[in-house]
């Protein structure tokens, strides 16, 4: 049997779990691992706050307890329960964001977020301490917009090319699209950007094929 990559939503939204399977079907090829995402039953709407922040670890590490897989992503970019999830299994676990700030800094100087809510930027702010790179981060700037609204083909999609040209003005090289939700609206963002835009969820599972590799 082949190899399969378990990509947990740990929100309830329908459209933000879709969008992320569809940004990851480009990586769906004859001998590598399955993509299989799903969402964490009985989790918030969205991961809008510390308290949905810290209220999904547990209910992430029994589901990953009890779903066996050769690699697990955590896909949300605030990297929800990441610590916890990685002591109940030996298999590697990727957080979005950090795998999309390793992305940023191979390709850029400075790069900069579009966060999801206001209060996402702590909790980026703490990954980014945490792997010593708060210093190459040019601009956070959060669009405070509800998941179906950022999950539409269309509605944010203003708001977002918007946001990253000034995250490029703000000195960024690089610009990571800080939610899942925002995952089907890459390619325009990087036209509209005339940078690098990196989709957190795709730069997880880049290096969760590298690590089963």
């Amino acid at each position: 049997m082949g190899k399969r990559i378990l990509v947990i939503n740990p929100n309830s939204s329908q459209s933000c779990t879709a969008g992320i399977a569809e940004s990851l079907r480009a990586f769906a090829a004859p001998g590598l691992p399955v993509f299989d995402t799903i969402s964490l039953p009985g989790g918030p709407p969205a991961i809008a706050s510390w308290r949905d922040w810290y209220g999904v670890a547990e209910p992430l590490c029994r589901l990953v307890e009890t779903s066996p897989a050769d690699a697990y992503i955590l896909a949300c970019v605030s990297d929800p329960g990441l610590e916890a999830v990685r002591s109940v299994t030996p298999r590697p676990v990727f957080g979005p964001f950090r795998s999309a700030v390793a992305a940023a800094l191979a390709r850029a100087e400075r790069f900069g977020v579009i966060a999801f809510v206001d209060a996402s930027k702590a909790r980026q702010r703490r990954a980014l301490q945490a792997m010593g790179a708060e210093a190459r981060l040019a601009a956070s700037i959060a669009l405070n917009l509800p998941m179906e609204v950022l999950t539409d083909p269309s509605a944010a999609r203003g708001a977002l090319c918007d946001t990253a040209r000034a995250l490029v003005a703000e000195g960024a090289e690089a610009v990571i699209l800080g939610c899942a939700g925002m995952a089907g609206h890459r390619a325009a963002v990087e036209d509209a950007a005339g940078v690098p835009v990196i989709e957190p969820c795709q730069a997880a599972a880049v290096q969760a094929l590298l690590a089963l590799a």
